[in-house]
């Protein structure tokens, strides 16, 4: 195993008997997941999808690579599990500071349809100006919000640039027969992939949705998928000392029982930001329902230690923490010994900043741990796709079990839904012209 959970910063709040007590429940819960017994099973297809997606690989790399060769740019337009899971691996391999520098065999990754910001899709459009894209719109339904109207947007404007060839550089990935997107994609000769009927968007990393963005920016989707694969095959064993993803849940919910409701995900390495993006909607979507549920919140050490550091320290003692520690982060930094040590750092001559780095989460484990936070350490021997692909399905199965653990269903998001009905009677939409009527008395703008 290249990734490993341990809880020995969360011993002294609970006790391996109560871990024991709720390792049934779990198992119990992995079973359900395994043999589609539980709530929600008709939205099971991720469980076994590692090994689909293998078979699927070719097409999608056959595409990404038109991309590459063709594109500057790559526009990913959909939102929630639409283009986080895409985001976080392909995040997790870029340069930060790559963006600028889009080409044609190198195309920059940038994302459309996750918010409602005239500006930010002005600026969108701007930046393509004068260089070569493709869109690559995502969505089941294809009227989904956000995504639909930047699609709208991005749909006028390629065909203002590319005329008769527009269609060339829109790939469509939606549902399998029906949907507006499916209806316009067939009309206008889109290249399609389909978003399985049995995955919902949240899971669907490891589907086109995920894996076109993440090839079509040069990552090894073969080493994702092998990853996946791996933990695909131990997340089925009842052990919870060789299950990662079923110890996670047991020492979660174990924690949650005690009345720890906030787990922050807590990452030192900037480039996995969007890891911790994309498991707080995982999670939050996942378990938040019937008043019930862990709160999925997420900081970037060190950084968010000059911020939120204060509160995790000394604030209310309802959270823990779950940290990412990568043990080696490839490319490295050491630290020079200076002749007037003017600013004092000469203590650090000869250590690599990884290092350091990995000293200051030593050091914030322990202060957090002595101040009343339960810790858990989720650590991954390096950044590679093969561990990546680990950790997403170790976050999935992990999520599937502690829903189940919770008594919810962990494959519907009904209250998702609260916002939109508002909206759409706020703004006028055809059929909702009496709860507009109502709402109106309530808004102040």
């Amino acid at each position: 195993m290249s990734i490993t959970i341990r809880h020995d910063n969360a011993k002294r709040f609970i006790g391996e008997h109560e871990l024991a007590c709720l390792t049934p429940a779990a198992i119990a819960a992995n079973n359900m997941l395994a043999k589609g017994t539980g709530a929600g099973n008709d939205f099971l297809g991720w469980v076994n999808l590692p090994t689909q997606a293998k078979k699927d690989a070719a097409a999608v790399k056959k595409v990404a690579h038109e991309i590459r060769d063709n594109a500057e740019v790559l526009v990913v337009a959909g939102i929630g599990g639409s283009y986080l899971g895409a985001r976080a691996v392909v995040e997790s391999f870029a340069d930060s500071f790559a963006l600028a520098g889009a080409k044609k065999g190198s195309p920059a990754i940038v994302y459309a349809g996750n918010n409602l910001s005239g500006r930010y899709h002005n600026e969108l459009m701007r930046y393509l100006d004068g260089k070569e894209f493709y869109v690559n719109v995502i969505s089941k339904s294809g009227t989904t919000t956000e995504p639909a109207i930047a699609f709208r947007l991005l749909k006028e404007y390629t065909e203002k640039r590319y005329g008769e060839k527009a269609s060339e550089r829109i790939i469509a990935t939606t549902d399998r027969a029906k949907g507006a997107l499916r209806t316009l994609a067939t009309e206008k000769k889109y290249r399609t992939f389909v978003i399985p009927d049995d995955v919902g968007g949240r899971y669907s990393v490891l589907t086109p949705v995920g894996l076109i963005p993440i090839a079509a920016a040069g990552i090894d989707i073969d080493g994702i998928i092998d990853g996946a694969i791996a933990q695909e095959k131990e997340t089925a064993s009842d052990s919870i000392e060789k299950n990662t993803a079923l110890r996670y849940a047991v020492l979660r919910n174990a924690l949650y029982a005690k009345g720890f409701a906030t787990e922050i995900m807590v990452n030192y390495i900037p480039r996995l930001h969007f890891i911790a993006e994309w498991w707080k909607q995982l999670y939050g979507e996942s378990e938040g329902k019937d008043q019930k549920g862990i709160f999925p919140a997420a900081v970037d050490f060190t950084t968010d230690l000059h911020s939120l550091g204060q509160y995790i320290q000394d604030g209310r003692r309802t959270l823990f923490e779950t940290v990412l520690r990568v043990k080696s982060d490839g490319s490295d930094i050491t630290m020079q010994k200076a002749g007037d040590d003017a600013d004092g750092l000469n203590y650090l001559a000869g250590k690599g900043m990884h290092e350091i780095n990995d000293t200051a989460l030593m050091a914030t484990v322990l202060a957090h741990t002595d101040g009343g936070v339960p810790n858990l350490a989720l650590e991954l021997d390096a950044v590679s796709p093969y561990t990546i692909g680990e950790l997403l399905y170790c976050f999935e199965k992990a999520c599937g079990i502690s829903g189940y653990m919770l008594g919810v269903n962990p494959f519907d998001q009904p209250g998702v839904e609260a916002y939109k009905k508002n909206m759409f009677a706020l703004l006028g939409k055809k059929g909702y012209e009496k709860e507009r009527e109502a709402l109106m008395a309530r808004v102040t703008r």
